[in-house]
């Protein structure tokens, strides 16, 4: 029989870390420009491509990294550190080759149709942007805010999968890291879903109208990652 009380009072501050972590991605997705189809024909700002992919490129590139460190090391600030720093590589490397994409390729300039001076360069912008489009290209302000939101990103993954593999457990490890690494995809994926509903299709960055609706995808992923982190503790810790 499995001591379930037991092993959530054991474990309590991984079910805490892990909860925290799937906030930490739900927040990060918001930073990330996604322009979806729009973008993928230079119609919008931000990578041509969708929110969970995107969410799930730089945080699955982070628990790699997390995880090729915890093999080496067992500290927190690290393993956490090395996440946040491979997703950060990951997301930046895909909006600059895409810029490249759009510049060299398509032949239009990273403009912003949501402002009409980048917040960060103070460049005009509206003066740039095609006529009939929403933005094209990644200006310096959504590639920033990419970067910012690939770090969050895995940052929070990283500590899912620290948490996870830090559970008490009679596992041997090489069942302990493919179980917590199931987890830690899982509830990565769980997280970048949820926040797609809340935005709705497309976002420059932080600057964009729709990063005000954070709280409310955070607060949804609290609830969701909360269960996630009960059902992954319970498992491993009763194994």
């Amino acid at each position: 029989m499995i001591d379930v009380a037991g092993i959530l009072a054991e474990n309590i501050l991984y079910i805490a870390m892990v909860t925290l972590g799937g906030m930490l991605i739900s927040w990060s997705v918001h930073f990330v420009p996604v322009g979806g189809a729009p973008a993928a024909m230079a119609q919008a700002t931000g990578i041509g491509t969708g929110t969970v992919q995107l969410a799930a490129g730089a945080g699955l590139t982070g628990l790699v990294t997390a995880g090729a460190v915890m093999a080496v090391s067992d500290s927190l600030l690290l393993v956490v550190a090395s996440g946040g720093v491979g997703a950060m590589i990951m997301i930046a490397v895909t909006m600059i080759v895409g810029t490249w994409v759009y510049v060299y390729g398509v032949g239009v300039p990273p403009a912003s149709a949501k402002v009409d001076y980048d917040p960060i360069t103070k460049d005009r912008q509206d003066i740039y942007v095609s006529q009939g489009t929403e933005g094209h290209g990644l200006p310096t302000v959504s590639y920033v805010s990419g970067v910012i939101g690939g770090a969050l990103g895995g940052i929070g993954g990283s500590a899912i999968y620290f948490a996870l593999m830090s559970t008490s457990t009679t596992l041997i490890q090489s069942d302990l890291v493919a179980l917590a690494s199931i987890f830690a995809v899982g509830i990565f994926f769980v997280n970048a879903v949820i926040p797609s509903y809340n935005i709705g299709g497309t976002i420059e960055g932080f600057h964009d109208p729709k990063f005000k609706k954070w709280p409310k995808a955070v607060l949804a992923s609290f609830v969701a990652t909360l269960m996630c982190a009960f059902v992954g503790i319970i498992t491993i810790g009763g194994l």
